[in-house]
């Protein structure tokens, strides 16, 4: 009981993203009313209100240039098959696109507001084409058409070509300009075979374009590409990643953050002089962030572990720091949070491997460890507010957030270290990580379990299954139980994007075969607890079934929770507290 009651206490706290300036009216998404949808601040009353109701989540929404309209992208009860909508200034909502089984992934309205672009695998489930659609006549017209992966990334300012790319894997693609008089692209960066271009900005005249790439760099810089000259030249960079590149209307000013190991550093730049000006709100991240129509505003989402999700406001002149409250969170909840500090080991190759560490602020020696996992594999733990960790560090847990081998945001050359057949390397940051940690006084040896959710959920069956010894509680969400099995089920347009960091079943089944915790099962002596979505497309839930399967047929302790209207993430608040609430209770009844 006294587990719920934690979890539903941190779960309660809603989340705030995507600002968008509209005039001069601030729309983001919430979930304050369980599924996330668009609100609207009012500067002068002070105040939140809720701006649209949708009956699904809405992912994203995007101003239509020149007008007070919006695209959005919303789908079904989180299968991920996302379709675009038009809403105009009276919130009247149409659907653009029909195709239910297909997705859509939204790639701007062009400079005067006429048209929109996408791309979608309509066509062929596994395969993007790109598309344009007139918004006065609701007509889409199949621009580009080919036997891979494309995606818009924004329109020229002649309103006649379109910056495209070719995603090749989740780390590495081209960039190109595609006539849409002639359908014929001009890809930019052929020969360079591991980097990614992302983020374009044009200038004022068309001849420029700004990009975030890691082009010949260890880490995102900001380069400028002039289409004359096919010149690519460096103008911004740091130690770190650069994210979140945004330019003002009059295109005088970038923002960006700088992601410094999980902690994000905001800054802005000045085009003409090269200036530059920071802001720092701490320890946190910054998920997005708009420009006033003026120029003298950024709007900022902040999160950080010790201060919830919120839209802050920061002014280019002065410097001032404001914070909207748009979400009702008690001071002195935040008051009871826990910053996390920096617990950094070197693995079995001497690898320096750093995690997030979680201590109770009533921290007695011989507490209970717990391990959350990120999933991807190349996504990042970052300093951000975490409803699970919180809960179980007021519960007197001690919790590790890990960034192992292959996690972005430490460069180039470490997220390739866990590629293929060096998979299980990153498993074994793991272990090492947990045994450093058993040797701390603070931790009891015996009470040491490990959550991870998505890729996540792999590695933590990875992990009792090849080191049975090591965890003696296990907490699996929507993981990977056989590359072979997740190979053949994911999503077709899926496949070949995530074979790039896996491996191929035709070159590496017997890999596969050899580390698939599906063929370890009878390894496992940690107690289980597993929940899947039946909507998943990334992860089918066939994973976590063949798993379950395996495991009561020998009848080992094994606990599973199947949502029904749920796909890959949970996202329905009661969902996430049957979920969230059943993991505390979990580990309550193995450690207390």
């Amino acid at each position: 009981m006294v587990a719920t009651e934690s979890i539903l206490n941190y779960l309660q706290v809603s989340k705030v993203q995507n600002p968008v300036y509209q005039s001069n009216h601030l729309f983001y998404i919430s979930d304050e009313t369980d599924l996330p949808q668009i609100w609207k601040y009012d500067e002068e009353a002070n105040d939140s209100s809720q701006w649209l109701e949708t009956n699904d989540r809405i992912q994203f929404f995007k101003k239509v240039s020149r007008s007070e309209s919006f695209i959005l992208g919303m789908d079904v009860e989180g299968n991920e098959r996302q379709q675009l909508y038009y809403v105009d200034e009276d919130k009247r909502i149409e659907r653009l696109t029909k195709q239910d089984d297909a997705l859509y992934v939204f790639g701007g309205s062009s400079p005067d507001g006429k048209a929109i672009a996408y791309a979608s695998n309509e066509r062929n489930a596994y395969y993007y084409d790109l598309y344009t659609m007139d918004l006065q006549s609701k007509v889409a017209t199949r621009v580009f058409e080919g036997d891979g992966t494309y995606r818009v990334l924004g329109w020229h300012p002649s309103n006649e070509k379109l910056v495209v790319q070719e995603v090749f894997t989740n780390l590495y693609n081209n960039v190109g300009l595609l006539d849409l008089h002639t359908g014929e692209v001009d890809w930019w960066f052929e020969d360079e075979a591991i980097s990614s271009y992302d983020t374009p900005i044009f200038s004022q005249t068309g001849e420029d374009l700004y990009l975030l790439t890691n082009h010949q760099h260890e880490f995102i810089t900001v380069a400028k590409f002039n289409l004359h000259s096919k010149q690519l030249t460096f103008m911004i960079e740091e130690d770190w990643d650069i994210e979140n590149l945004v330019v003002d209307e009059k295109k005088e000013w970038f923002a960006y953050t700088v992601n410094e190991g999980g902690i994000d550093r905001g800054k802005v730049y000045h085009l003409a002089t090269g200036e530059t000006r920071s802001f720092d709100l701490g320890i946190g991240t910054i998920s997005g962030m708009s420009w006033s129509s003026d120029s003298k505003t950024i709007a900022i989402v902040f999160n950080g572990p010790t201060r919830t999700s919120d839209l802050y406001k920061w002014s280019i002149e002065d410097g001032e720091l404001e914070r909207l409250y748009c979400t009702s969170v008690d001071p002195n909840f935040e008051k009871s949070l826990v910053e996390p500090e920096i617990y950094t080991i070197e693995s079995f190759d001497g690898l320096r491997v750093p995690s997030f560490l979680y201590k109770p602020k009533e921290l007695t020696e011989d507490a209970p460890l717990v391990f959350w996992v990120h999933g991807g594999p190349e996504g990042q733990t970052k300093a951000e507010y975490h409803p699970v960790i919180q809960s179980l560090t007021a519960l007197g847990y001690v919790v590790c957030a890990p960034n192992v081998r292959g996690s972005k945001g430490y460069g180039k050359t470490y997220i390739h270290l866990d590629d293929v057949r060096k998979r299980m390397d990153s498993v074994q940051d793991l272990i090492e990580i947990a045994n450093a940690l058993k040797k701390e006084s603070l931790v009891d040896e015996s009470k040491v379990a490990v959550i991870g959710r998505s890729y996540g959920g792999f590695m933590v069956l990875a992990a009792i299954t090849h080191y049975p010894d090591v965890f003696t509680g296990a907490i699996d969400l929507v993981g990977i139980s056989s590359f072979r099995t997740f190979l053949e089920n994911t999503g077709p347009w899926r496949r070949k994007l995530r074979e790039s960091e896996y491996g191929t079943i035709e070159e590496d089944g017997v890999f596969f075969d050899e580390i698939d915790p599906i063929h370890h099962t009878e390894k496992i002596t940690a107690p289980l607890l597993v929940s899947h979505g039946a909507n998943d497309p990334r992860v089918p839930i066939g994973e976590t079934e063949q798993m379950i399967t395996e495991l009561r047929a020998r009848n080992h302790p094994v606990e599973y929770i199947r949502f029904e209207d749920e796909g890959h993430g949970i996202v329905k608040i009661q969902n996430q507290v049957t979920a969230y609430t059943a993991m505390a209770e979990f580990l309550e009844k193995l450690y207390r």
